[in-house]
């Protein structure tokens, strides 16, 4: 009975967040009778034919991989040619479906893969924000034969079950179905229930990826569902496109959250039944609690006793907060900054919070003794290299624990690619590829791809540096022989100077 559904995850190496919607709908299927595999590319330590750029440019991504640990249950790379094992996979599990989660940076390697089993005629769906988001593009490729716009687990199992009698499928809920002629049928798009989800399935990943390294030790750490949505409006962000498409079709808000019945019952499972020796908590927003629900979550965790990380903006904590959080085991936090101009900030990235307002609520998570990083963008629309440097000079009052500096990547249905595309930086059809290995997509006039590029590439050294070293750090900025070779002189200098044992790497170790 049922049927074998094949998830395929194409990803970087490096990029080794455990993606939780995999686990429920694995476990959602199986708990319906269906077989489940997972092809993951992560631990494929070169992807041949995959990104020309990302097969040439070894350095970064290496320095990806970097680490001063070892794990208890190392990750072995492949070495073989993901392609040809792609086949293989398919053609030895004989999948009924293909389901795809990709982001949009993922989804064109995810396409070559698919292009190599194209002839087996296998029905194949993509999901994710950028099939959500731009369904119609989705579906213009040959390998894709149906979107599901928004979540997937009510979808997909319906999916699975009309296969699985040989029924039609086309009046499902939130899936876009192509026919051989190409024409689409579109579904409205409805929120699920989250309470109705299963425990995450955690025996479709290799063992390798439940383990994270954190503040200089490396945990068995599994993620935990609290909310879906957020309740800010970040232009960089997905979360204000996905609270006006559902207000629209299902005149709900998508901000909710799970019922602290089921999230003691996820906390549990993962305790005692996966050994987990610490937690993170995927919201946005951590503390996007009503009145009162904050306390019920404490009254829960204080039983739990297993450290966790969270994510939460800086305006949404106070002294007392963290003090509680840190007295149930949070052992590290994670904040945004995004930018260090007040000005751009308020009105380009379209978050209301001031330099003044961070600053001081970041004293008091030093205060309470929580260590914690701090997440910076560079290369907005709009944005030129002064501008920039505000970021680097309030990252420079801000003692924390651990900092990263990402290029701005405009994904479809966030608001700034709307405003990229209208600027003529992008074409409406563009999909981006991954700043990982490739920085920023970007080529502004007034702050060019090496200028962006750059900087990042020495942010922290311009944070921790003092200014009379800065004309230094400049020659550094360059992707010449020379400027490497400076670079890798004052990286050593920053990690004699300024490396810390609770640090993850070069990248994120900052404090003094």
């Amino acid at each position: 009975m049922g049927i074998k559904v094949l998830f395929l995850y194409p990803n970087f190496r490096g990029m080794n967040m455990l993606p939780p919607s995999i686990g429920i709908l694995s476990a959602m299927l199986k708990q319906n009778g269906h077989t489940v595999d997972l092809f993951d590319t992560t631990y494929y330590e070169k992807l041949d034919g995959a990104d020309s750029e990302v097969d040439s440019d070894r350095t970064k991504t290496e320095l990806l991989m970097a680490r001063p640990y070892k794990m208890p249950n190392e990750i072995t790379l492949r070495t073989t040619n993901v392609f040809v094992d792609f086949k293989k996979k398919v053609e030895s599990f004989s999948p009924d479906l293909i389901a795809m989660s990709a982001t949009e940076d993922m989804f064109l390697l995810g396409i070559k893969l698919l292009r190599e089993v194209v002839h087996h005629k296998i029905l194949t769906i993509a999901g994710g924000v950028f099939p959500t988001f731009a369904p119609n593009l989705a579906l213009s490729y040959r390998e894709i034969d149906v979107v599901c716009k928004g979540e997937g687990e009510d979808a997909l199992r319906l999916l699975c079950e009309r296969i699985e009698r040989g029924k039609t499928f086309e009046n499902i809920n939130n899936l876009w179905i192509k026919d051989k002629n190409g024409f689409i049928t579109f579904n409205p798009t409805r929120m699920v229930d989250m309470d109705k989800n299963p425990l995450i399935d955690m025996s479709i990943f290799e063992e390798a990826r439940l383990y994270r390294p954190m503040g200089g030790k490396v945990w068995r750490m599994l993620p935990v569902e609290t909310h879906r949505g957020c309740p800010y409006e970040c232009a960089f962000c997905n979360s204000p496109s996905q609270q006006v498409l559902y207000k629209k079709e299902e005149g709900k808000s998508y901000l909710r959250r799970k019922s602290f019945e089921n999230m003691r019952k996820e906390l549990l499972y993962y305790k005692d039944v996966v050994k987990a020796t610490a937690l993170y908590f995927w919201a946005d927003t951590f503390f996007s609690w009503k009145k009162g629900e904050f306390e019920q979550f404490c009254e829960i965790y204080q039983d739990i006793k297993l450290p966790f990380w969270c994510q939460t903006r800086i305006e949404t904590v106070n002294y007392e907060r963290l003090e509680r959080l840190q007295e149930i085991g949070c052992f590290r936090m994670s904040f945004g900054i995004e930018h260090g101009n007040d000005k751009f900030r308020r009105e380009v990235v379209k978050r209301l919070v001031s330099n003044e307002k961070m600053i001081q609520n970041f004293e008091i998570v030093n205060e309470v003794g929580i260590p914690f990083s701090v997440n910076n963008i560079v290369g907005f629309p709009y944005e030129t290299r002064e501008l920039a440097f505000n970021t680097v000079q309030v990252n420079r009052h801000i003692d924390s624990t651990d900092r990263n500096c990402y290029a701005f990547t405009p994904f479809t249905g966030t608001p700034l690619r709307e405003v990229c595309n209208s600027l003529g930086f992008l074409k409406e059809e563009d999909i981006v590829h991954s700043i990982y290995v490739n920085g920023t997509v970007l080529n502004m006039p007034q702050f060019p791809k090496p200028e962006v590029d750059g900087l990042l590439k020495c942010f922290n050294l311009y944070v921790k540096f003092p200014e009379s070293r800065w004309a230094e750090i400049r020659q550094a900025e360059p992707d010449t022989p020379e400027a490497n070779a400076l670079y890798a002189k004052l990286k050593d200098e920053f990690v004699a100077t300024f490396w810390k044992a609770d640090s993850n790497n070069f990248e994120e170790a900052s404090a003094c």
